[in-house]
């Protein structure tokens, strides 16, 4: 009995011991598999990364200096970005890429969620005809659009005045793809859940704005700040229906640019990067959505 009492305890101590002994740090061991991967990893986001700091140097550049094809400007200056600031309409196209983008990005949050929602969790006559309509725009290219589009803008005035914001707006208010996307992504949201809410007399809205939709919120995030990136650098039908300069988004805007300062590289190398700065903070803030998303698109497609 005694002998028994005494292994246990014997045990007991061992354990306690495991428990509070520091964690043993954990040894690694050198694989040549993946010092190849990080090498090439490494050499791949400077390969990438390169062309961005060149861009960041050159409109910290004198003119003087770009004939002398040094990577580092000799004597760093910013009178590149006041020139770019104070001379141009660059100011009034960063507030309309702005705007364009916040109205798109904010429509097609609402619209294709709530289309999505309805075409996975809803049963009515002709709802697969429907969904296959919509994907089978995915197939037609944007340029054969660009005439039809065109067409009704000028029908509808979109091309005049304030309105040119609504007529480079109103393609992009709904998209398929991101329907398509919403409408995998319901198939995690149990239908379950969505009946007790019914149960409790919740209306139809109320269950997709206050049950479904949370539930799919990593989804809805990554489908704005891609689209948001894709209104923020549209350039194609944004020069096409935009009738005075002074409705330019910024990617139509920098394309002019050049004009107005006679192919005077450090400006335009100035405009670019202004232009990436937007950008720059939707993935520091949100780069776990944007993992997510691409995971999650991956994993759902």
């Amino acid at each position: 009995m005694a002998s028994t009492m005494g292994s246990d305890v014997t045990q007991s101590l061992e354990v306690v011991e495991r428990l509070v002994a520091p964690p043993q740090r954990r040894q690694l061991r050198f694989s040549w598999e993946l010092f190849f991967t990080y090498l090439l990893l490494s050499l791949g986001a400077v390969v990438m990364i390169t062309p961005f700091v060149w861009m960041i140097l050159t409109s910290l550049k004198p003119p003087p200096e770009l004939v002398q094809f040094s990577f580092l400007p000799k004597n760093p200056t910013l009178e590149n970005y006041r020139h770019v600031l104070s001379t141009s309409n660059f100011g009034r196209w960063y507030v309309n890429s702005i705007i364009i983008a916040i109205i798109s990005t904010t429509s097609v949050a609402f619209f294709d969620t709530l289309v999505g929602y309805t075409l996975n969790k809803f049963e009515f006559p002709g709802k697969t005809i429907i969904f296959l309509g919509m994907l089978a725009t995915l197939m037609v290219p944007t340029e054969m659009l660009i005439i039809p589009w065109f067409t009704m803008s000028v029908q509808f005035g979109w091309n005049q005045g304030y309105a040119q914001y609504w007529g480079i707006v109103f393609p992009g208010v709904i998209t398929a793809v991101g329907i398509f996307l919403m409408r995998q992504f319901f198939d995690g949201v149990p239908n379950e859940l969505l009946d007790a809410a019914r149960i409790d007399g919740m209306h139809e809205f109320g269950i997709f704005w206050r049950i479904a939709a949370p539930l799919v919120k990593p989804a809805i995030a990554a489908l704005c700040i891609f689209n948001f990136i894709g209104n923020w650098n549209a350039y194609l039908w944004p020069l096409i229906i935009a009738s005075s300069r002074e409705f330019y988004t910024l990617p139509v805007g920098l394309s002019f640019f050049r004009g107005e300062t006679s192919t005077q590289w450090e400006k335009l190398m100035t405009g670019a990067s202004l232009a990436t700065v937007p950008l720059l903070l939707v993935f520091l803030i949100f780069q776990r959505q944007i993992i997510k998303g691409i995971a999650l698109t991956g994993l759902k497609g």
